[in-house]
């Protein structure tokens, strides 16, 4: 929704009430989290990820809210699977008003370790496949008052630090990416990016639980907040950039890190 004309978006302007959102990457983490907060503000959700499992866990999360899930088990990298996937949100409730571009990544590595297949491959993921869906999608979001797109960037993509060098540039694209689709599409469909800092997923806690305890310490010293993010504190960014409370927000970065200004966790790489 683009405007806040009609009754229900004046009388709440941050719920969702009766939209359907698409959430990739939607299984764990981030994604799962936005797609619960999605539902919690009233908005039917399109689940999507490879694990089916995770998905139908989402699912009775999401209706647990009184919100109907779509679940859409699919790997995203194979682009000839997106037409599919907004075919079936369409066969399903006949409408799509906000798109979230969660799934990617990519992996650090020293400089001369990277390789032209894995810098094509973080591009593929990050960049092509949001500009591909978002492609696919815009129609749809046309056809209603006004839609919204939010993508996932992160915050490794404003810095400059020795071993991302793939992660860091394509996060930057997409974060780029962002900004030339907002006026793109302005205005009838908004589109922003969220760049979160270190959020507690599995996949964090993971690492740091294989690393000396000294490394959660100082990550937590160099947030001014004094502790790292949780799913819900990007959840509910996505949901007001969603909502009619942010109408006239479009092509912008909202960075998400506690105030974090850089690199949180020193990575020792040597001289070359």
């Amino acid at each position: 929704m683009s405007n806040l004309t009609d009754a229900a978006a004046r009388t709440d302007p941050f719920r969702l009430t009766d939209q359907v959102a698409i959430v990739t990457g939607a299984g764990k983490g981030i994604g799962a989290g936005i797609a619960v907060a999605m539902a919690q503000a009233g908005s039917d959700v399109v689940l999507v990820s490879r694990t089916l499992q995770d998905l139908e866990e989402i699912a009775e999360r999401v209706a647990g809210f009184g919100r109907r899930a779509l679940v859409h088990p699919a790997d995203l990298r194979d682009l000839a699977t997106l037409p599919q996937l907004v075919d079936h949100v369409l066969e399903e409730f006949g409408r799509l008003d906000t798109l979230v571009n969660n799934a990617g990544g990519s992996v650090p590595k020293q400089f001369l370790e990277v390789t032209v297949d894995q810098f094509e491959a973080g591009f593929h993921f990050d960049v092509l496949v949001t500009f591909e869906l978002t492609r696919l999608a815009t129609p749809h979001l046309l056809s209603g008052p006004g839609g919204s797109v939010i993508n996932i960037s992160s915050v490794i993509g404003r810095n400059a630090a020795r071993g991302t060098l793939v992660p860091s540039t394509v996060k930057a694209a997409q974060s780029q990416l962002t900004r030339v689709l907002a006026a793109d599409l302005a205005p009838r469909v908004r589109v922003n990016a969220i760049l979160p800092g270190a959020i507690e997923t599995d996949a964090l806690r993971g690492m740091l639980d294989q690393m000396s305890p000294d490394i959660r310490a100082t990550m937590l010293e160099r947030t001014p907040m004094r502790r790292n993010g949780l799913p819900e504190d990007i959840a509910t960014a996505a949901v007001f950039l969603a909502s009619p409370a942010a109408s006239w927000i479009t092509g912008k970065l909202l960075e998400i890190d506690g105030g974090a200004a850089g690199d949180l966790i020193a990575r020792v790489v040597p001289d070359l």
